[in-house]
């Protein structure tokens, strides 16, 4: 099986992590049990002059470090502008086959704007045009609307996004094939809306660190031969082929899944219709749940016919962290991580796969349970909020 993280940043985009370097991407990624990672910010020179100088082409589109961990280009654009009388604000995930497509997306960007400033450079033409210049470029980059549901910049959000996909691309709506599903929806949630059942739903931790409580958080898992090519990529996204199943944090467990005011600290369940927060008496900022509930024409429970599966899971170390009472980057929690992952080998081996007797064995009885609460989606999960975090109440 190949796990792969598809929507990750370098150490050059906003408010990510100083120590990202193609090494530690990869032996973090190797720790959690990833075996295919987006590069991120290939728009970036100083980034792309890295992933020049370190990775290697293999001509069918897949990028090799020097130990043999596999890349595919990969980078996000914000799209910030007016449309139907409105500001929009429009992320998107972008993939591409190869460096000379890469030069070629760059060079045509750089007419618009910097690309040296940030790692997610910011254009302000519609993202309907950004579509066109990409599929002009080659047919085979691909365009897909970044973590979708985000009330600040997506597709759908509340403050600043479309009620359909159409009204965003208009006429290049034929050139997305799969909408990133981001930390606080999930595939479920995405079945009560029927326009979307055309689209391959895709999971990706949008990674601001190397950690392995980021990296891989969400991810897709695909059946490929291990000589795969880009191609094989492209037919997963866009035709479902040997795609197996995403795995997805718990929707609750996201920044913005229900509604409320982080400053004020107070949320609400959408469905409670509380719409003013009675601390400030502002308007709440509207979580994903609210919004999905705005367009939904399905009831919850609904599942299209082709939809693909899907398995929640929480992070091993936000698991190990909400068991000792402690911070996720203490040094409690990180020998206990070690420990099991010198045992069973990666993070995804055991949270998906470790006998319940084996991690008693290392851990004890207490927390292996957790692991396996987890596991079966068993887990009571405070909802996070306005840029709140859920918390795992034991």
């Amino acid at each position: 099986m190949i796990f792969a993280d598809f929507h990750i940043h370098s150490r050059f985009a906003r408010g990510t992590s100083k120590n990202i370097t193609l090494d530690n991407l990869e032996r973090f990624a190797r720790v959690k049990g990833l075996n295919l990672l987006g590069t991120g910010d290939f728009t970036h020179p100083k980034w792309f002059a890295e992933l020049k100088s370190n990775l290697t082409e293999d001509g069918f589109g897949i990028l090799k470090s020097k130990t043999g961990f596999k890349f595919v280009l990969q980078t996000e654009i914000s799209l910030i502008y007016k449309q139907g009388g409105r500001v929009r604000k429009v992320h998107l995930l972008v993939l591409a086959p190869s460096f000379d497509i890469v030069s070629q997306i760059s060079d045509e960007l750089l007419k618009f704007g910097r690309l040296d400033y940030d790692g997610r450079p910011i254009f302000g033409m519609p993202a309907y045009e950004f579509v066109e210049i990409m599929h002009s470029i080659s047919p085979d980059i691909e365009v897909i609307p970044a973590h979708i549901w985000t009330p600040w910049f997506s597709l759908f959000g509340s403050h600043s996004g479309f009620d359909s996909i159409k009204d965003c691309f208009q006429d290049k709506t034929k050139y997305i094939h799969a909408l990133e599903t981001g930390l606080s929806s999930d595939p479920q949630m995405n079945w009560t809306i029927s326009a979307l059942d055309k689209f391959t739903l895709v999971s990706n931790s949008d990674a601001h660190s190397m950690f392995p409580f980021r990296l891989g958080r969400e991810c897709n898992v695909f059946n490929f031969k291990q000589d795969f090519t880009y191609k094989d990529v492209l037919n997963a996204i866009r035709f479902k082929k040997n795609f197996v199943m995403t795995l997805e944090v718990n929707p609750s467990f996201g920044k913005y899944y229900f509604d409320g005011h982080r400053s004020c600290k107070f949320s609400a369940d959408p469905r409670k219709h509380i719409s003013v927060c009675p601390v400030c008496g502002k308007e709440l900022t509207f979580g994903v749940l609210h919004r999905v509930l705005e367009l939904a024409d399905r009831p919850f429970g609904y599942k299209p016919k082709d939809a693909l599966p899907f398995k929640h899971l929480l992070p091993l170390q936000e698991l190990i962290a909400t068991f000792l009472g402690v911070g996720i980057q203490t040094k409690k929690v990180n020998i206990i991580y070690d420990k099991l992952i010198s045992v069973f080998g990666s993070e995804f081996n055991v949270l998906l796969d470790a006998d319940a007797q084996a991690l008693s064995k290392v851990v004890g009885k207490s927390l292996a349970d957790l692991i396996i609460l987890n596991r079966e989606d068993k887990l009571n999960i405070i909802p996070g909020y306005d840029g709140v975090y859920g918390k795992i109440k034991l």
